[in-house]
This record gives C-alpha cells, structure tokens and sequence, in this order.
C-alpha cells in the first residue's frame, strides 16, 4: 500500500478513536463536552497541518508544479497549526470562526498563487 494512504487512513482512523475515547471519558465524567470537541478538532487542525507538511515532498513534474507545491503546503501546515491552537487555547467562538478563517484563508492563497502561475504560464 502506498505510503501516503497508510498515513491518510492512520489519521481518519486516530481521529474516529480518539472521538471514540473522549466520548467515553465524558461520559464517565472525566471531562466535559467542550473539552471533548477541543480536542477533536485540535487533532483535526493537526491533521490539516500534517497534509500541509506531506504536499511539497510530492512528486511533481514541473518546476512550477513544485512552486504551487511548497506554497500550498506552507499555507495549509500554518493554516492547520494556527486551527489547532485556536482550539486549545481560545473560546470556543473565537474558535470557530477564527479557526475556520484560517483555513479559509490558507485555501484562498494556495489557489490565488496557483492561478498567478496559470496566468503567467499563459504569457509564456
């Protein structure tokens, strides 16, 4: 099995584990729901960081290819960290939307630089 589908199933599957025990915790009174939705989607800000690390180690054939590669991964790997601090440390309020926004946001500069390429390509 190819490499990065190991890793793409050991996250789907740590999350759904990790989901499954802290809502067995909370049901057992070791914590509370907000705790269990943080750390849900603490992990899932990880997870977003974690595939924004993996895209420039793809292996793409075009030097531009590569360009919208690095960019994209360093939008969503900071994108994903800042998700997941959001969602241990702010309100959950802050947290939502704050977090939502940067992964929105590191969304909108890995396509608006791709486009950027695009349209320089078009000129060359």
């Amino acid at each position: 099995m190819n490499r990065d589908v190991v890793g793409s199933l050991a996250w789907g599957v740590g999350i759904v584990v990790l989901a499954l025990a802290a809502t067995f915790a909370r049901r057992e009174g070791y914590m509370d729901g907000d705790m269990v939705n943080r750390i849900v989607m603490g992990a899932t800000g990880l997870m977003v960081a974690w595939f924004g690390n993996r895209m420039p180690k793809a292996v793409v054939p075009s030097a531009w290819g590569r360009q919208a590669n690095r960019v994209g991964g360093w939008s969503m790997a900071l994108s994903g960290l800042v998700y997941a601090g959001l969602w241990a440390f702010a309100p959950t309020d802050v947290a939502v939307i704050g977090g939502s926004g940067a992964v929105v946001l590191g969304i909108a500069v890995t396509l608006g630089y791709c486009l950027s390429l695009r349209g320089r390509a078009k000129a060359v």
